[in-house]
């Protein structure tokens, strides 16, 4: 072969071989997601954007008593219903009055009792948190994972009030305790259990206490 072929085809080879990849633009990783916000995610709040309507009843049964009433949440309209024995009242949760006040401080105690993992994410700015990765848990005695919030002194129908989460791996909540004004006794400590996906939320439908003389459990549950 002649010198003068042989030369441009080691140059055509050569420009070839040094081809390189294109770099791949750096991406910034995902920020860390925080322990209440990983119990929120365990519980489905990615799938609460996607939700019109929720309906639910509220029930108690305490020794040989029972109580229960039933809400409709429309989130578009922001739009309250509460019915109970008595009567049926509709109202907007932007125009709360003194004839409302009462009511709606209900539907936020029981719509806090069935999404309060979702509440982690939505109350973040008005707590304070703290996470052990084991405690014993009060009713079962299990060791499990510990969150613990507290409520600033002011603002909310129970301003400074402290919640005692605990939970496992996968960050389903399975007991809590409630210490009203964040004293060191125990105002009220119930299991979550009875769990079930409702388009894509994770509800814990019934919370007993220990000896199983109080329970408070969610019926007729739809999701729109």
């Amino acid at each position: 072969m002649k010198l003068s072929i042989l030369i441009p085809l080691v140059a055509c080879l050569l420009i070839f071989s040094c081809k390189t990849e294109p770099k791949k633009e750096k991406t910034a990783p995902e920020p860390q997601k925080s322990i209440p916000e990983k119990i929120a995610h365990a519980h489905g709040i990615d799938y609460w954007k996607k939700v019109d309507k929720i309906r639910f009843t509220f029930n108690v049964d305490r020794d040989t008593s029972h109580f229960q009433r039933t809400w409709i949440w429309d989130l578009k309209q922001n739009q309250v219903t509460s019915i109970t024995e008595l009567d049926t009242t509709t109202y907007s949760r932007s125009e709360i009055d003194s004839l409302t006040a009462k009511v709606d401080a209900g539907f936020i105690n029981d719509k806090y009792w069935l999404l309060a993992p979702f509440n982690l994410i939505w109350d973040q700015a008005a707590y304070s948190f703290d996470h052990s990765t084991e405690e014993i848990a009060p009713i079962s005695k299990s060791p499990m994972q510990k969150l613990t919030i507290v409520y600033g002194g002011s603002g909310g129908y129970t301003p400074g009030d402290a919640y005692d989460f605990y939970f496992g791996d996968n960050y389903l909540l399975r007991e809590w305790v409630f210490r009203k004004g964040n004293q060191k006794e125990n105002s009220l400590v119930t299991t979550w259990e009875d769990y079930e996906a409702i388009q894509n939320l994770e509800i814990g439908k019934r919370h007993k206490n220990e000896d199983g003389s109080f329970a408070l459990y969610f019926t007729d549950i739809k999701v729109n």
